[in-house]
This record gives C-alpha cells, structure tokens and sequence, in this order.
C-alpha cells in the first residue's frame, strides 16, 4: 500500500468515526482534503455536518464539500481532525509545515476529542528529526526572536516560493522554521511561547488519538 493509498484509507476511517450532526475542528492538509470529501458522499446522502475551519485551505474545502461552517465563537468542537509533520512515541507532535499551526492548535485543543490522521512515514522516535519546528512570530519581532532561537538551535525564516519576500500566515505574520532535536516536547511548547513576539509553535502536547494505516490494517493508539 503506497502513501496515497494510505492516506485514503484513513481518511475513510475516520470519516466513518464522525457522527452525523457533530461540529468538526476541520484541520489543513492532504489527508483531511480527503477527510472532507468522505464526509461530502454522507452529505450527499442527506446527513450534516458543521466544521470550524483552521485555515483558508479548509475553509475551502468545507465549502467545495458542502460542510456547514461554523466557527468558535458559535460552537465548541465536539471532535478535532487533523494531520501531523511528525509523531513521537507519546503521540507528542510537530504541525505547521502548511503554515496553519495557530488557528489549529486553538481549535484542536478547544475540541474534546483530538484526532490525528498520519499515515506511517510520519512516526519518529524523536521530534525534530525529518522536520524544522514552525513557529509563528509578529513581524516586528523579526530579529529579537531570531537571536533567542539562535541560542535554541538554528532558526530559519521561511520564504515563499511564489513571490518574493517571506511567507505570510494566514494571521499576516511570518514563519520561522527552527532545526532542532525535541526531547521534552512539552517543556519547549511552553518556554518558545515565552518569548516575546511568539504568537503560537507547531509543538502540540494535548491528548490525542492517532489513526495511522499499516498496510491493510488501521491502528487507532
């Protein structure tokens, strides 16, 4: 079974875990797209669903699936549904490689129950490993934060690809990428958004449930 296959099968999966009505936390990236469209042939069957989207991309994907969007004001989320950069053993993990990790980390920590749909590629004995840790800073801050990251480990401001200068979040604010070995996740969640200028880091600690697809078998730890 390839990645794609992978991700399809979990995206199914869960997408059977969704109980008609709930209000969703819809989070980014290419297995919730194909989360959002499994969802789509229930709709098509005549059941509901509300979604609280965590960034532009899933709040197009609520509409082009006909999820009723609602938002946190309205609604807590019952259920949260995302993806992940990278696991560790205790389901610890690394997001923010699409950019959105401040309105997902609000919304999947809002919601009762957290789900992360990876497929295995994902798995890591120690964050940091295949991927920079995003975090999310207010631009001003550009430069004293980047010289607290230095003595953290090596930080990168990320640049956008389609147009000059650096990429801009969802929030209007810029990404910093930082190449660093995590081994006490929940201790550097903390101390990175103790400094001044951090808006949010794509650390997330809270308790969660991990779908991941071993070849034709779901394991749900």
């Amino acid at each position: 079974m390839n990645i794609i296959q992978q991700k399809q099968k979990v995206a199914d999966y869960a997408a059977n875990l969704t109980k008609e009505g709930q209000v969703i936390g819809l989070g980014t990236g290419s297995t919730i797209a194909l989360y959002a469209k499994a969802l789509r042939k229930r709709i098509e069957q005549g059941e509901e669903f509300y979604a609280i989207p965590t960034s532009y991309q899933s709040y197009n994907l609520c509409i082009e699936n006909n999820l009723r969007i609602t938002s946190l004001p309205e609604h807590l989320p019952e259920v949260a549904f995302d993806g992940a950069d990278e696991v560790n053993p205790h389901n610890h993990l690394i997001k923010g490689r699409g950019g959105a990790l401040t309105q997902e980390k609000i919304v999947d920590y809002a919601a009762k129950e957290f789900y992360v749909l990876i497929d295995k590629s994902k798995l890591v004995a120690t964050l940091g490993t295949n991927f920079a840790l995003p975090i999310e800073i207010i631009p001003m801050s550009l430069t004293t934060v980047m010289n607290k990251l230095e003595k953290i480990g090596k930080p990168i401001l990320r640049e956008a690809k389609a147009k000059d200068g650096p990429v801009i979040s969802d929030n209007g604010n810029f990404i910093i990428d930082l190449k660093i070995m995590i081994n006490d996740p929940p201790t550097l969640e903390q101390k990175l958004n103790n400094i001044p200028g951090v808006v949010e880091n794509g650390i997330f600690t809270r308790p969660c449930k991990i779908i991941i697809a071993h070849d034709n078998i779901i394991d749900v730890k």
